[in-house]
């Protein structure tokens, strides 16, 4: 009498349930950190382009002999960017991302790192 063998190839129910807590957990370490990235790195776009909007300010003051006391608006400085500058962390436009008041003055951001776990956006000194 010949014996029928019954082998299935498969996984069992806790080789599954193992694989899937061991993704979870690798998922919940990652994340944080890919959160934590972008938010350095649109902090850092943003202190990057207020140096470009002051660099404007300061090139549109020397060409237009301006005063350190003068005001800027934005529209004197968009012509000396080379791009249209917004805050990577949700700015539409330049006038509701970064505010220019006078020429002595830094730019400042408006949206300041909206986010969790952000910092101010502004030039360090």
């Amino acid at each position: 009498m010949k014996k029928m063998k019954n082998n299935r190839a498969g996984f069992t129910l806790v080789e599954i349930m193992i694989v899937v807590a061991i993704i979870g957990l690798l998922a919940a370490i990652a994340i944080p950190n890919f959160v934590r990235a972008r938010t350095t790195a649109q902090l850092n776009a943003c202190i990057n382009n207020l140096r470009q909007v002051d660099g404007a300010i300061q090139q549109w003051a020397l060409e237009q002999k301006k005063n350190t006391t003068d005001a800027v608006a934005e529209a004197d400085v968009t012509p000396y960017l080379k791009n249209s500058v917004v805050c990577p962390s949700g700015g539409l436009l330049f006038a509701d991302s970064y505010a220019v008041t006078t020429v002595a003055a830094q730019p400042t951001c408006l949206k300041n790192g909206v986010g969790i776990g952000t910092g101010l956006h502004k030039l360090p000194p």
